[in-house]
């Protein structure tokens, strides 16, 4: 007798079983207590460009950005390791949050870092939004003493290039601040 067929019908329960054997809560799985960060993201020129936050989840932190107003196209996004953002440029902001000394990018054989994401598609009508799971990130790493910030750039990420990606001028930022 042949089983080939019947594999699909064996799978089912197999993979039932082995998600009750993981044990403990999947990554990503929000926390029942987990802390929450959230940030205004704003232009050079002061102009709403939507909300980033920050969710404490099972294996690390949760980031999901809401962006509006900006030109359409792929947009280099990171957490930065400063809770500043001084127009025009958002050098305050300092480097992408990077905690163990990685190189940039998740095509990187060296990195990446602890704050790179991927890139932030915006659409013809100036919106975009992005959903990513930072497995390893604490929201105690990421909002050290002096805070952190979510910057967007002008142009796509490489995802590889140090020490941003050829990501270009930052072109919209916001101060994480907890809730």
């Amino acid at each position: 007798m042949r089983l080939t067929p019947f594999l699909p019908l064996l799978a089912v329960p197999l993979l039932a079983l082995t998600a009750c054997l993981e044990g403990g809560p999947r990554t990503g799985t929000p926390l029942p207590h987990g802390r929450v960060a959230t940030a205004a993201l704003v232009t050079a020129a002061g102009l709403p460009a939507g909300r980033a936050r920050v969710t404490e989840v099972a294996g690390g932190l949760r980031v999901t950005i809401d962006a509006r107003g900006l030109a359409p196209g792929q947009h280099g996004a990171h957490l930065h390791t400063v809770g500043r953002c001084n127009p025009p440029d958002f050098a305050s902001a300092g480097g992408h949050w990077n905690p163990a000394g990685a190189r940039h990018g998740s095509m990187n054989p060296q990195g990446p870092h602890a704050g790179d994401l991927p890139n932030l598609v915006i659409g013809p009508d100036g919106r975009g939004a992005l959903g990513v799971t930072l497995a390893g990130a604490t929201m105690d790493g990421l909002l050290d003493a002096d805070g952190a910030a979510l910057v967007i750039h002008a142009a796509g990420d490489d995802l590889m290039t140090d020490p941003s990606g050829n990501s270009g001028a930052r072109i919209a930022c916001g101060v994480l601040a907890a809730d």
